[in-house]
């Protein structure tokens, strides 16, 4: 959730003087991308947020006691007092990087696993857990008790001036008003990391904004919001209500949600962050005490109010820029869309298959980018969020298409030859592009393995706040952590008991 900060409300002085300084470094950011040399070694790197459960499958508010377990700086707390984040170390995709990647998240994993256990909980990686209810969120004690946590509720809640509203329907439907912004703890997450030089940051955005929807559909887990068969992918529009800072009215005169797809293709990373400045106001406005002097890390800029205020808009690529003490400064993108889960093996398969799409697309002489429309880029993403591997989707020269079958005939055999480009491993490339295709092919992933799962179990129709339905969802739970210990990819998962 970033950096700390010092109180959970602020003056109107405190966004004055902010704002001053928000401006100053767009400034100093600009001039700087015009002069400086950046890293580009094209690293990746991964986050992943995480769930604690209890013995009955459900969530368990445990996080600081497992984090202590733990021990170690390569997890931190999240948001929901019953989750915790793993940070993997940045390496290449290069020779066996990808395998790498794999072994170096089951480590970590067992780590987490141990730290779980000595307090009587386990690990859920999974994006939204289906056995969370209203009543556990609407318990104060939802939210781990750090600063940067409240202020950020705080933020919301004040700039709507009223209760958050989360309002999904599709084959059942939940409408809940929440007194803050509890419902986000739910959404966890796989983040990816592409490092990439400032001259060719615009072409690895693009690429990846245009292949969203497939990634959505492709690796959908969030099937279950409140215990609802809601979206495949339901963190896309829980996430994007929860911290929505705009009340029914600033949404219909088209004010920008903060949770944001966007709205143009860029030709400059600067376009992002000027877009931020520009659009959104800020929410957490911390001012260091040498706030206003130059402030350098190594040869470059930290810009602090940038940086803090570009965390507080949220999209589903997001443009990061990092100082660095012992090097140079570096710009990434930050591809925050997928859902934990639910297998090492699968994450690092949707890593792969993301590295290798994005490296094949910016190398094309005629872009994808030229011949997607934004907007159905856009509604490709929200329509694969929707019904995953069953969604239809728009792309140049195939027209409106079966998202699975785009996949397999198309940018999985792109992707591969994209992985060749980074210099992957043949037989790692094999591997891990064999599991996208075979989800593909059999149209399972993390969301319909769930909701065929969950039809299997008697009994089927039971009303979602039901003893009998709750009862379901956790034996659901407990066959998801079953099957997720074995390793295998979830397309070879059976449906129902075992």
């Amino acid at each position: 959730m970033g950096d700390a900060v010092s109180s959970q409300r602020y003056s109107p002085e405190q966004r004055t003087r902010y704002r001053e300084l928000l401006n100053a470094d767009l400034e100093t950011f600009d001039s700087y991308l015009q002069e400086a040399t950046f890293v580009d070694h094209g690293t990746i790197g991964m986050e992943l947020e995480l769930n604690l459960v209890d013995a009955d499958m459900q969530p368990f508010r445990v996080n600081d006691k497992v984090l202590a377990a733990i021990d170690s700086d390569e997890f931190q707390s999240e948001i929901g007092s019953y989750n915790i984040e793993l940070n993997h170390p940045v390496l290449q995709v290069s020779g066996t990087g990808l395998r790498e990647l794999e072994s170096g998240l089951r480590a970590r994993l067992a780590a987490a696993h141990a730290g779980a256990r000595a307090h009587d909980a386990q690990i859920g990686m999974i994006g939204t857990l289906p056995t969370l209810t209203t009543e556990f969120l609407e318990d104060p004690a939802w939210m781990t008790e750090e600063n940067r946590y409240r202020a950020l509720s705080n933020a919301v809640l004040d700039a709507r001036g009223e209760l958050v509203r989360i309002d999904v329907t599709d084959r059942e439907f939940y409408q809940h008003d929440f007194a803050d912004v509890a419902p986000e703890s739910s959404c966890t997450s796989m983040q990816l990391h592409l490092q990439v030089a400032p001259n060719r940051f615009a072409g690895a955005w693009n690429a990846s904004q245009a292949i969203a929807g497939i990634q959505v559909a492709l690796s959908a887990n969030s099937p279950l919001f409140m215990g609802r068969k809601l979206w495949h992918e339901n963190r896309i529009p829980v996430f994007t209500q929860s911290i929505d800072t705009r009340t029914p009215e600033l949404v219909t005169q088209g004010v920008r949600p903060r949770v944001w797809f966007g709205e143009r293709w860029i030709t400059s990373v600067f376009d992002l962050f000027e877009e931020n400045v520009r659009y959104f106001p800020p929410m957490l406005p911390e001012s260091r005490e040498d706030a206003g002097t130059p402030v350098m890390q190594g040869n470059a800029p930290t810009l602090h109010a940038l940086n803090l205020h570009n965390g507080t808009v949220w999209r589903w690529n997001r443009p990061i820029y990092a100082p660095s003490a012992d090097d140079l400064a570096h710009i990434r993108v930050e591809n925050r869309l997928l859902p934990a889960g639910p297998t090492v093996a699968d994450m690092v398969a949707d890593a792969a298959f993301y590295y290798g799409l994005v490296k094949y697309l910016t190398e094309e002489n005629r872009p994808v980018w030229s011949r997607l429309s934004f907007a159905d880029a856009e509604s490709n993403f929200f329509s694969a969020a929707r019904s995953g591997l069953y969604s239809r989707v728009v792309w140049p020269k195939a027209g409106r298409i079966d998202v699975a079958e785009l996949v397999r005939t198309g940018l999985a055999p792109r992707a591969r030859k994209g992985l060749e480009m980074l210099d992957a491993d043949a037989e790692m490339i094999d591997h891990y592009m064999t599991i996208i295709e075979e989800r593909a092919r059999t149209r399972q992933n993390g969301a319909t393995w769930q909701l065929r799962t969950l039809n299997s179990l008697k009994p089927r129709v039971t009303e979602p706040d039901s003893p009998e339905r709750r009862a379901a969802l956790a034996r659901l739970m407990e066959l998801y952590i079953t099957h997720q210990r074995t390793e295998a990819p979830v397309h070879t998962w059976p449906v129902g008991e075992v």
